[in-house]
């Protein structure tokens, strides 16, 4: 057996994007999406992990700069694992965290060259404006955040826990 320089090991080591979102609800249980303009459906709060940033740290850093909001970024719900398709090279983990409720929408100040909307939605009316592969992460992540356990999904399916 042969030993490898770790320079070459890693860079021959798989690679794939992470990104972090909040799961944000009202006191009545509705999901809080935002409207980027240069998408056709709607998504959670949150954005790519920045190099040497924390997921945690992420979503607290999209969540501020989406939304003007300090929020306290609490457990992980959902772990997604989707691989590579379309446009995208190569595979993402997308990480959902929960980061509360909001009794309002008053205080929120949106980025205009990023967003047109924020609103809540009913669980239902969030899967259907969410993209099909990322709807599942709704109902798992509530069943998370009741649970207190995390769900793991791959490619929007139910994985293996």
């Amino acid at each position: 057996m042969t030993w490898t320089e770790p320079t070459a090991w890693y860079a021959n080591l798989a690679s794939f994007y992470a990104a972090a979102a909040a799961f944000i609800t009202s006191p009545a249980g509705e999901v809080l999406l935002v409207k980027p303009f240069y998408r056709e459906h709607w998504v959670f709060p949150g954005g790519y992990i920045e190099e040497d940033e924390f997921p945690h740290q992420a979503c607290a850093r999209e969540v501020r700069e989406e939304l003007g909001l300090t929020l306290v970024v609490g457990g992980l719900l959902v772990v997604d694992w989707a691989p590579s398709a379309g446009e995208r090279p190569r595979a993402i983990i997308s990480l959902t965290f929960d980061c509360g409720t909001l009794s309002t929408l008053d205080d929120l100040e949106l980025p205009g060259q990023e967003l047109d909307e924020v609103a809540f939605f009913s669980l239902g009316e969030a899967e259907r404006h969410l993209p099909e592969n990322v709807a599942p992460r709704v109902r798992a992540a509530a069943h998370a955040r009741a649970s207190k356990v995390p769900a793991y999904l791959a490619g929007g399916s139910a994985g293996r826990t």
